[in-house]
């Protein structure tokens, strides 16, 4: 998998799966569900999954069904579906032993400054998306891209913007820092669901926005971004981790669409 395979055709491309593996038999049925969808549509897709969820609010929340475990069914998604696929990491240690199994390290918003991480990542030879901190301003993210650039990553970095701290218990998306990214050389990508958290809460528990999410889809493709990241559930209500933010599967065949014509009308102005 590469950047510009990813990349290839006029349509933005798609990371979409459930936040953390909870089984392989969900895993299989999402995945079969989206790569229906896209490939009927020409739309790139890359299966998202997170083999461990490390940064639980509480400490009885769920995190995942074993490091080994998940990362034998992202294996078995990728060649089953011959699709690439995408799991966080979050330390230099996991970057190698994670680079076995997927196609992307995805850094994580609150580790993008580590430079250990990142060069650990970049080292694998794989494609690394790095996460913009909740904290950090879009032109700042140029630093944390030529950490990757550095170890000679040129051509495999993508940047995912997710969102601002807002106070104590939100999140806004500046719009101004998509085109700002891409401004890099580098691809962009919204991720639509983790920008619609409420973090924070007091009850331990992320809240979220998941009425917004055409909203804020819609407006990453109208300013350029070439991907959107949506984490998806059959049941978001049952979901082990971030389901107050998830789109619900049934709804993202019609999202997708309006998305698209979205992206037809930007390529005409």
């Amino acid at each position: 998998m590469t950047i510009r395979e990813l990349t290839s055709t006029d349509n933005f491309f798609l990371l979409a799966g459930p936040c953390v593996i909870e089984g392989e038999d969900m895993a299989m049925r999402i995945a079969e569900k989206i790569v229906s969808i896209t490939q009927e549509r020409n739309i790139p897709y890359v299966f998202k999954g997170s083999y461990r969820k490390a940064n639980r609010s509480r400490v009885d929340s769920f995190t995942g069904i074993g490091d080994e475990n998940a990362l034998r069914v992202l294996r078995r998604v990728r060649e089953t579906f011959n699709i690439p696929v995408v799991t966080d990491i979050h330390s230099a240690e996991e970057a190698e032993m994670a680079a076995e199994y997927v196609d992307i390290l995805q850094i994580p918003a609150f580790l993008c400054r580590q430079t250990d991480l990142l060069v650990a990542a970049a080292k694998t030879g794989r494609i690394v998306n790095i996460k913009k901190g909740q904290f950090l301003s879009p032109l700042a993210m140029k630093y944390a891209a030529e950490k990757i650039v550095s170890e000679g990553g040129a051509g495999r970095v993508m940047l995912t913007e997710r969102g601002t701290t807002f106070g104590y218990q939100d999140l806004v998306v500046d719009f101004r820092g998509i085109p700002q990214m891409r401004s890099f050389g580098y691809p962009v990508v919204m991720d639509v669901t983790h920008s619609l958290q409420q973090p924070n809460q007091t009850a331990g528990v992320t809240g979220g926005m998941p009425e917004m999410i055409e909203t804020i889809s819609k407006a990453a493709i109208a300013v350029g971004a070439d991907g959107i990241f949506l984490e998806t559930h059959e049941n978001p209500a049952e979901a082990k981790s971030d389901g107050a933010n998830m789109l619900r599967l049934d709804l993202l065949e019609g999202l997708l669409d309006k998305l698209l014509r979205v992206r037809e009308a930007v390529k005409t102005i």
